[in-house]
């Protein structure tokens, strides 16, 4: 079953780390925005308390009783607030029914009690510190109160939040952009590696170079030491392969006509093995070849390219049989597989469809998602049953011993295509004959 690409895009570290900074200042800044004015505003309330008890003081220090027996202020409080009508300072002295009050309220009343709050003679909210007295000269309690107007407090509270805010948003910001400053900066050793990983896929350098912090070195020590190893294994491999088949090509050849001139009973017993040697050389020699590229980040290839080419040789090698291929690929697509194994599974696919095709093959593309391509490669042969498009891309399989071949063409294109994490599978085609989807990955580009 293919490899699935992911192509869900995961957010970038620079992201993550802005967004979470970004959470925390906001959450900070809402904290503080509601915070502070409370205990400003609690400050502020507890202030005036203070004074308003001063008041209360300084007013149960001078109330008395008057001969007649009711209540005086013989002399005036030290504030002249007192003495200015609807100056947003009040006392009152209540005693009994008796009610004696500040010039400051006029003609007016202080409203209200303590549950609901207390009310001012042009219905603003007041602040109110309360006593009740009792005095040698009556029976009766006697209840002192002063009020303030509490609009210049949640005026200046109203100020003071402005401002706070105003910094606490100025001090956010600034915050973001150091930190942003700062994540670009840390960030930017990985830039630099991101930069040098296109060159070694572009096939412009051969190992990662430039300067790296301590954290980060190891990793670049390692992947250069993977790459070079790599490429001595790839490098060594491919040349054993190729030694390989020149070194049995000869004696393959030399026992194939010595068993030619043998008895018919010799040959059919001898011919089998040899072919199946050739085979397993053929196979194991293919799979070598599977190693991959020399530089596989670098490795690109022109479909449209390669299928031209393989239907000149082809048309020489099959001109017998009046076969016309149709190339619908686009000239610009690029697919990030060597141009070796794109021939070695493209023309296995082309020289099956010349083999069995009646007129026409026709090979097209259809653009899966951002990373992967198909190309379809299809013909108006006899086909084949459904139940053996499986079966075929096993190793040595062969539905028609009568067609020269050694079955293992689509084994070797099947597992190629598997080594570049793509896919190939069969159907049947709208022409008549068999459909070959070759899934192959895009070169990955940079965003």
């Amino acid at each position: 079953m293919p490899n699935k690409i992911l192509t869900r895009r995961l957010p970038s570290l620079r992201s993550r780390l802005l967004l979470a900074a970004a959470v925390w200042l906001i959450t900070i800044t809402l904290a503080a925005g509601y915070l502070v004015p409370n205990f400003i505003k609690r400050y502020l309330i507890d202030q005036e308390q203070q004074q308003l008890a001063l008041y209360v003081d300084e007013l149960t220090a001078r109330v008395e009783f008057g001969a007649d027996g009711r209540v005086s202020l013989p002399e005036k409080l030290s504030n002249p607030r007192f003495r200015s009508p609807y100056s947003g300072l009040y006392w009152t002295i209540q005693v009994n029914d008796q009610q004696f009050r500040s010039r400051s309220l006029w003609d007016a009343r202080i409203a209200g009690d303590e549950q609901n709050g207390y009310t001012g003679p042009k219905q603003q909210s007041l602040l109110v510190v309360q006593r009740t007295i009792l005095l040698p000269e009556s029976d009766a309690p006697v209840t002192l109160m002063v009020a303030s107007d509490q609009a210049k407090l949640n005026t200046t509270l109203q100020q003071l939040t402005q401002g706070l805010w105003l910094i606490l948003l100025t001090m956010a910001a600034g915050i973001l952009v150091l930190i942003w400053l700062q994540i670009s900066w840390s960030l930017l050793p990985l830039r630099t590696l991101r930069q040098n990983l296109k060159h070694v896929r572009d096939g412009e350098a051969t190992e990662l170079t430039g300067t790296y912090p301590i954290e980060v070195k190891p990793v670049i020590d390692d992947l250069n030491a993977l790459l070079f190893h790599y490429q001595e294994l790839l490098e060594r491999a491919r040349n054993h392969a190729g030694n390989l088949s020149h070194a049995l090509k000869t004696p393959i050849a030399i026992l194939t006509n010595e068993v030619a001139n043998l008895d018919p009973a010799d040959q059919q017993q001898l011919t089998p093995a040899l072919t199946q040697l050739r085979q397993h050389i053929d196979y194991h020699l293919g799979r070598a070849r599977m190693a991959g590229a020399a530089n596989v980040l670098a490795a690109r290839s022109a479909p449209a390219v390669r299928v031209d080419a393989i239907a000149m040789a082809m048309n020489k090698v099959y001109a017998d049989r009046g076969i016309t291929l149709v190339n619908e690929l686009d000239s610009e697509l690029v697919v990030a597989v060597e141009t070796r194994d794109l021939d070695e599974m493209v023309g296995n696919l082309i020289e099956n469809s010349y083999k069995w095709a009646s007129h026409l093959i026709r090979v097209h593309q259809t653009a899966r998602n951002a990373h992967t391509v198909s190309i379809t490669i299809e013909d108006d042969g006899p086909g084949m049953d459904c139940e053996d498009y499986h079966t075929v891309l096993q190793r040595g399989t062969r539905l028609d011993e009568t067609t020269p071949g050694s079955g293992l063409g689509l084994s070797i294109v099947n597992e190629l295509a598997h080594s570049y994490r793509g896919s190939l599978t069969l159907d049947r085609s709208a022409l008549g004959g068999i459909k070959a989807v070759l899934v192959l990955p895009r070169p990955r580009t940079e965003s």
